[in-house]
């Protein structure tokens, strides 16, 4: 099982400028390279400033020219947000900056909030039919002259300026249902999945509907990777309440996600208020004490077991999540740990 790095610039208040956000995360990306990590994946956002990325694209072309061998994932760009012929061609341009290191992740979308501003308040829940059709899409754009004549995007004869240096160049779809699972896998596209604040049991059943797309699919010569992506800190051995900090920093991003989420709220300039505690009184998996247990939080023997667990269910990259409201030194030092102590173990 390989790891890799999955990250955003985070601003919870005006103390932090963009230009620190963007210095941490690079430096974040520098040392997941050093250490072994095979990948960096930043997403799509828009009008947040808990995690800040309108394109991937450029913060990843800077990383490219900062690093060497560390692939650049755009995990994930939503789909009803890009049009088929420009998703192709910065991927391929990606691509080529990069020496052929570019891999693409691509989404539905979840917050409304998003598709208010950027899709004409299209329903978020309608952003699959755009996944499934620009996928194909993206392929044939790739390939050469192609002109799509579809239900949501046509455009006559057009192909991908530049091609991609890689001829195959990894696609992945963030997938829960089965169907999801099932149009990743039809369509040779690898996947990734997030158990969020469930337990490891539902890692098992996220594992068991990716297993059940590729048994219904022997026509894909090549199996596909899956991902897991995991809000994910290591603490020291030496400190046994080192995971409560994580916890409580998980807590107030999942209360924040459910702020954005719930779209009741307008966000002032970017920022909006977590959700309060008491709404989730009768959510116990929002509570520390759960957070602990089903983010990956622990000392590096603890973080070490469950990854081996993971790993003989066959997942084959486990994205080290980030994300957490937390400062950067607390991030940095989990990273470092995580290198130091839990990397060997899989090498």
């Amino acid at each position: 099982m390989r790891f890799s790095l999955f990250v955003h610039m985070e601003r919870w208040d005006e103390t932090v400028s963009y230009e620190e956000a963007f210095e941490n995360l690079t430096e974040l990306t520098l040392l997941a390279e050093e250490g072994g990590f095979g990948t960096v994946w930043i997403g799509e956002h828009h009008s947040m400033e808990y995690t800040i990325s309108p394109n991937p694209m450029p913060q990843l072309a800077y990383l490219a020219a900062r690093t060497s061998r560390i692939r650049l994932g755009a995990g994930t760009i939503i789909a009803p947000f890009w049009n088929p012929i420009r998703a192709a061609g910065e991927t391929a341009l990606l691509d080529v900056i990069s020496g052929g290191r570019a891999e693409l992740g691509l989404a539905r979308g979840a917050y409304q909030f998003e598709f208010d501003r950027m899709a004409g308040g299209l329903p978020a829940t309608d952003g699959g039919k755009h996944l499934r059709e620009i996928v194909p899409a993206i392929r044939e754009l790739w390939k050469g002259d192609y002109a799509h004549d579809g239900e949501l995007w046509q455009f006559p004869t057009s192909t991908s300026v530049p091609k991609p240096v890689q001829p195959d160049l990894p696609m992945w779809i963030a997938a829960r249902d089965p169907a999801s699972h099932d149009f990743a896998v039809a369509n040779g596209c690898h996947v990734m999945v997030t158990p969020l604040m469930k337990g490891d049991e539902e890692v098992e059943d996220l594992v068991n509907k990716f297993e059940t797309a590729v048994a219904a699919h022997p026509e894909i010569e090549r199996r596909p990777d899956l991902m897991v992506l995991r809000h994910t800190f290591v603490h020291a051995e030496d400190d046994p309440d080192g995971w409560r900090p994580a916890a409580e920093g998980i807590n107030r991003f999942y209360r924040t996600f459910d702020a954005w989420f719930s779209n009741k709220t307008t966000p002032a300039n970017g920022f909006l208020e977590p959700s309060p505690e008491e709404k989730f009184a009768e959510r116990p998996d929002f509570r520390p004490e759960s957070l602990h247990r089903t983010a990956m939080i622990g000392t590096p023997a603890e973080v070490i077991e469950r990854l081996k667990h993971y790993e003989a269910l066959g997942v084959t990259e486990f994205s080290f999540w980030s994300d957490n409201s937390l400062t950067h030194e607390q991030k940095k030092r989990s990273l470092e740990l995580f290198i130091e102590h839990v990397v060997p173990a899989f090498q």
